[in-house]
């Protein structure tokens, strides 16, 4: 039996010393991150999570004020803008072990090529899933189109983010990265390589040039919960993966805003690519402490050190009050005032791909 063992500390990132004579500065000392764990180790976690919340849950007042003002759907005019959400699929970038690629399924769901494998993120390609409207985009790339899914990382259990349905379309062999508490859910559903990590716990998977993919697990300021009693029984979080040359994308899965943010940047120099959530925000009052708005995507690109950013978790499921198309016109001028290069702002439409240069 394998039990859990804390998270390795991090070792604090340190300015170049004086220089010695004739020897030129110190070098820098970079974090250094813990080993990483087995694949599919069996383990236990306490009963709940509830101690890692960074905001108190909505009591039965406020979703009683949310059932009185009707305030978690977009006014009726505004729903006009559904026609006009981007929607432009695409064939998936050809790739191989040097390639970073990503393409967008539509809300949290990307295709990510790293380091010569595949990776689906909180894949959902159902048309409806359990407590929310249908989605009013298509998925993004047919699930036939796909390539073999070497793994999968979940960023939560919310019924928007790990859907059962699509799981059960993927060979039972497939890798799947969960947060800790997640694994049994998974194996009660057949698939035998479930690794859950912990906040700050790694693994790793191998690679077709030889090397390695490193999935860390992160922090996130959210929650999770698939029924009436199960609240906080299992973790959430993101993931950073990191190929073998050094490249790293940063998957934030559903979180509000705030302090993990700029310690992700610290543990993890040199982020390339940040694939952030943008909608869902409205009203602020009951969803900022889970939901980030657009200009505080853009401030956790910055804070957690992303040379690129990718919105998501918009244009799919309408799942809050603000308009559809608002959230990519407000990113788009939050990232402008921010003076970031337009370039590095890859607004996808649903289906569409990018690779990194």
């Amino acid at each position: 039996m394998v039990t859990q063992q804390p998270a390795q500390p991090v070792e604090p990132v340190e300015p170049a010393g004086p220089a010695a004579p004739g020897r030129g500065p110190a070098p820098r000392r970079e974090p250094v991150l813990p080993e990483p764990r087995p694949l599919g180790a069996r383990r236990f976690w306490p009963r709940s999570f509830a101690e890692r919340l960074t905001a108190p849950l909505p009591g039965v007042r406020a979703l009683g004020r949310v059932a009185r003002e009707g305030s978690m759907r977009p006014a009726a005019d505004a729903l006009r803008e559904i026609a006009r959400l981007p929607y432009a699929p695409g064939p998936l970038p050809r790739t191989d072990a040097g390639t970073v690629a990503v393409t967008w399924a539509g809300h949290a769901s990307w295709v990510l090529a790293i380091g010569g494998l595949t990776v689906l993120t909180d894949p959902v390609w159902s048309r409806r899933i359990l407590g929310t409207p249908a989605r009013v985009t298509p998925v993004g790339v047919d699930w036939a189109d796909l390539p073999h899914v070497d793994a999968v990382v979940i960023s939560h259990n919310h019924y928007d983010h790990l859907d059962a349905p699509t799981l059960r379309r993927l060979p039972r062999d497939t890798h799947l990265f969960v947060p800790a508490g997640l694994a049994g859910w998974c194996r009660r559903r057949g698939f035998r390589s479930v690794t859950e990590l912990d906040w700050w716990e790694a693994a790793q998977l191998p690679a077709p040039d030889g090397g390695r993919v490193r999935f860390d697990f992160v922090p996130a300021h959210h929650w999770s919960r698939r029924g009436l009693t199960d609240t906080c029984r299992s973790l959430w979080g993101g993931w950073v993966l990191t190929d073998g040359q050094g490249r790293r994308v940063y998957f934030a899965g559903d979180t509000g805003y705030g302090h993990w943010f700029e310690e992700i940047g610290r543990r993890f120099p040199g982020i390339d690519l940040a694939l952030l959530p943008i909608g869902a925000y409205e009203p602020r009052w009951m969803l900022s402490p889970v939901h980030t708005d657009p200009e505080e995507a853009v401030q956790v690109c910055e804070d957690v050190g992303a040379r690129v950013m990718a919105p998501m978790h918009w244009a799919t499921f309408l799942l809050s009050a603000e308009p559809p198309l608002e959230p990519l016109r407000r990113v788009r001028a939050a990232w402008a005032a921010a003076g970031r290069s337009r370039a590095d702002l890859w607004d996808l439409p649903v289906g569409a791909s990018h690779v990194l240069n």
